[in-house]
């Protein structure tokens, strides 16, 4: 008897108790994510409306175009009065994906491009957030670039070519949408 009871206290219980606080825990957290999840996923897009919003502010809204496939490109849209296209798309950097979205105006060319958040190195990798290097490619055609094409940030020449992959992700995209 005493043999079933040390059993019990030294073996049983401890995990009847451990798969007790993993239930309480696992549907916690399910929870939690039920409730936060529509939450997020609606400021992310408020946060990516904005943004399209703000590199074509000719547009008055806009409609995600379906069918493109285009490597690294993530998303389409077209402005609904004809203002033009942006694009969202991402090549692989120093320290993962740099996603970017790049805005064409009606004439075909790019009207300004945003590099989103990414973990590019500090102080490096980041510049391609600076406006100082997004802006070198307001005006271009809607053309393949080649990194001798631009400004790249010195010290940094994997992000700047993660940056010109990006953006040539997004003229191909664009031109397969031009095309039909």
């Amino acid at each position: 008897m005493k043999n079933g009871k040390n059993t019990w206290n030294e073996f049983v219980k401890p995990i009847v108790v451990l798969v007790a606080i993993c239930l309480v825990s696992s549907a916690l957290l399910a929870v939690t994510n039920s409730v936060t999840a529509p939450i997020i996923q609606a400021s992310a897009e408020a946060e990516a409306n904005a943004t399209r919003q703000a590199l074509l502010p000719e547009a008055d809204s806009f409609t995600q175009v379906e069918g493109v496939q285009v490597e690294g490109v993530t998303d389409v849209y077209r402005a609904d009065n004809g203002a033009g296209y942006v694009i969202s798309a991402a090549a692989r950097g120093y320290g993962g994906d740099v996603p970017v979205m790049v805005a064409f105006d009606d004439t075909g060319a790019i009207a300004a491009v945003q590099f989103l958040e990414n973990d590019e190195t500090a102080g490096m990798g980041q510049k391609v957030r600076e406006d100082s290097f997004q802006a070198q490619f307001a005006g271009r055609a809607a053309e393949p670039l080649a990194l001798s094409d631009i400004d790249a940030i010195t010290g940094a020449t994997i992000s700047s070519n993660a940056a010109v992959e990006g953006i040539n992700s997004a003229i191909e995209a664009y031109n397969q949408v031009k095309e039909g």
